[in-house]
C-alpha cells in the first residue's frame, strides 16, 4: 500500500517536471529578460518536497506497522512488487541518460525519485520475500521484514530529498558553483596572454546553463576593439570546454604598469 501510495506521488512529480519544462522552454521576455529556466529548479522543488512527504509518510506506516499483529504476506503482493521494481528501473535508467544529456533540472529531479521508487521496491521486494519465507521457515521476528526495510528506505529517501532541497535553495538564491568550476573558468580566462588580473569573477546556475559574470584587467593603451576582441576570445574559449554555459558578462579594467 505505501509502495502504490508513493507511485501516486510520482505523478504528481512527473506533472510538475512536465509543466517546468514547458515553461523554462518559454523564449526571454521584457517580463524575464533572462528567460524562463528556473522553473526547472522550482519542480525540483517541488519534487524535493514529494519526497520528504513521502519518505515520512513510509516511516510512518513502517512504525505503526511494529506495533501491531504481523500480517501473512501473499505471493501476489511479492510478485506486484518485483514487477514494480522491474519497471522502475527501467524508467530510472531512460530518463537519468536523457537527463544527464539535456541536463536539465526537473527532469534530472524526476531521476532521483524515480531512484528512491527503486529503493522502495527493492524494500518491499525483500520484506515481502523474508515475511513469505517465515511462512515456510519459521523465523524469529522476520514477519516484520517489510515494516523494518520501509523505515530503512525511508531514512535514505529523506537524506536525499533534503540534499535536493538544498541544492534547490542554493540555485534560486544563486548561490555560487563549486570551487572546482569556477577554478577551471579562472584558468581559462588567466591564460590569455593580454589578461593582466582577474579582479572579480562570478558564476551561478540558471536553469540547465551557467551565467559568468567576470571583471579583468587589461592594458590601458589597448583600443575598444582590441578589448571587444579579447572578450569574443575568452567567451569563445570557455563555451568550447563547458557547453553549459550559456553567457558571459565580461567587464574590462584598464591596467598599467606600477612605477
Amino acid at each position: 500500500m505505501a509502495d502504490g501510495i508513493y507511485n501516486a506521488a510520482d505523478v504528481v512529480a512527473s506533472i510538475a517536471a512536465l509543466s517546468s519544462m514547458k515553461i523554462s522552454n518559454r523564449t526571454a521576455d521584457e517580463s524575464h529578460p533572462y528567460g524562463h529556466r528556473k522553473a526547472e529548479v522550482i519542480s525540483s522543488g517541488i519534487v524535493a518536497v514529494i519526497l520528504t512527504l513521502s519518505a515520512l509518510f513510509m516511516a510512518y506506516e513502517s512504525i505503526i506497522a511494529l506495533f501491531h499483529p504481523a500480517t501473512e504476506s501473499h505471493i501476489i503482493t511479492f510478485i506486484a512488487a518485483l514487477i514494480s521494481l522491474i519497471w522502475k528501473q527501467i524508467l530510472y535508467v531512460y530518463t537519468i541518460r536523457i537527463g544527464r544529456k539535456t541536463n536539465n533540472k526537473g527532469l534530472i529531479a524526476t531521476v532521483y525519485d524515480y531512484l528512491t521508487d527503486v529503493y522502495a521496491s527493492i524494500a518491499a521486494v525483500i520484506g515481502i520475500g523474508i515475511a513469505l519465507l517465515n511462512n515456510i521457515y519459521p523465523i524469529p521476528y522476520a514477519a516484520y521484514g517489510d515494516p523494518l526495510a520501509g523505515i530503512i528506505v525511508s531514512f535514505f529517501v529523506l537524506k536525499l530529498a533534503i540534499t535536493m532541497s538544498k541544492e534547490t535553495v542554493n540555485i534560486l538564491m544563486d548561490g555560487c558553483l563549486p570551487n572546482k568550476k569556477c577554478s577551471k573558468y579562472k584558468k581559462i580566462i588567466q591564460a590569455h596572454p593580454l589578461v593582466k588580473r582577474i579582479d572579480r569573477m562570478r558564476a551561478r546556475e540558471h536553469g540547465h546553463y551557467i551565467l559568468i559574470d567576470v571583471r579583468i584587467s587589461v592594458p590601458a593603451y589597448l583600443s575598444i576593439q582590441q578589448g571587444h576582441d579579447i572578450c569574443r576570445e575568452i567567451e569563445t574559449t570557455i563555451m568550447r570546454q563547458d557547453p553549459e554555459v550559456y553567457e558571459i558578462l565580461i567587464h574590462l579594467n584598464p591596467w598599467s604598469e606600477e612605477k
